[in-house]
């Protein structure tokens, strides 16, 4: 082999060791990278523990506790139940390792993020400890994602602006308004009913399940539409109210003349109570298992109030 043979035999080797320690070091830093990007801002072990929850934005605050496994809204001293899934989804944004790259280290770049004083804030508290206090800023500039840090640290991250909603949303969006908060999550369903009486004034309609068979008697429905029966219990079961209304307006109503009795298959036996109209034919709702009182949308009231023709079968 020639000097120039070898030569260039060499050069091609050194070219070769030159791109391979490029490209492992690029594959290194990209892995450092993705590493540094894979984030989760409460452990599973802190979040297991998580028993209360403030959010703090510029124009409101929210207050949760959970009792019993049970999330509840602290408002103005009063609790009301809370929809459990929409806490559970909302949790599970902070406990989820995903993708949260750093986007500065500087304190000097929290207001350039809207970090600063206009920040919303979300504290996550086992008892008065707080395992998690973080601040939101703004969106990204492609709008997908928006800017977190921790309270008193300077780091900056970003990542899922999911989170926007829940904070826009205002207090009903968190409440569990259902008449029967159990059947969220389908706790309670058809199946765990044995018979529903509805007691309208001087019509009483009583729905009974045989089996799987359900029967309506007390009013005249010669030929009863099980699939009618069965979606309309469903209804009730599901019904929700659209706010809670203070006792202190309640104690002005009459619930004496309407009258949802469910009746379990346990034994147990709950009453929805239905005010009369107001004068803007809105309805008023109260419950034998709870101190709560909704106000019910007038759709919901029509259809929790059938006639028994609309139990005939086509």
């Amino acid at each position: 082999m020639t000097y120039k043979s070898r030569l260039i035999s060499l050069l091609i080797l050194i070219a070769a060791l030159v791109f391979a320690y490029a490209g492992s070091f690029i594959f290194s830093y990209s892995r450092d990278n993705e590493r540094s990007a894979s984030h989760v801002w409460l452990d599973s072990n802190a979040a297991a523990r998580v028993n209360k929850l403030v959010i703090n934005t510029f124009w409101d605050e929210f207050e949760f506790l959970k009792k019993n496994n049970q999330w509840f809204i602290n408002l103005n001293n009063h609790e009301y139940p809370a929809r459990q899934a929409r806490i559970e989804d909302f949790i599970r944004v902070f406990t989820t390792r995903s993708s949260w790259p750093v986007r500065s280290s500087s304190a000097s770049a929290h207001e350039r993020f809207g970090l600063d004083g206009r920040a919303s804030r979300i504290i996550f508290y086992n008892d008065n400890s707080a395992l998690l206090d973080l601040l939101m800023g703004d969106d990204d500039i492609m709008g997908s994602g928006a800017y977190f840090r921790k309270a008193g640290q300077n780091e900056v991250r970003s990542g899922d602006n999911s989170v926007r909603s829940y904070l826009n949303g205002d207090v009903t969006s968190w409440y569990n308004l259902r008449l029967i908060p159990e059947s969220e999550g389908g706790n309670v369903t058809i199946n765990n009913i044995q018979r529903l009486t509805v007691i309208n004034g001087e019509e009483t309609k009583v729905f009974t399940r045989s089996n799987r068979v359900w029967d309506i008697t007390g009013v005249n429905v010669s030929n009863p539409d099980v699939s009618k029966i069965e979606e309309y219990i469903n209804f009730v079961l599901n019904a929700e109210g659209e706010d809670f209304i203070n006792p202190v307006k309640a104690s002005g109503m009459s619930f004496d003349h309407i009258r949802l009795i469910l009746e379990f298959g346990n034994g147990n036996i709950i009453i929805i109570y239905l005010s009369d109209s107001d004068e803007v034919n809105k309805r008023y709702a109260s419950l034998s298992s709870s101190n709560y009182f909704y106000q019910i949308p007038l759709w919901v009231s029509i259809r929790l109030l059938r006639n028994a023709e609309s139990f005939e079968a086509d």
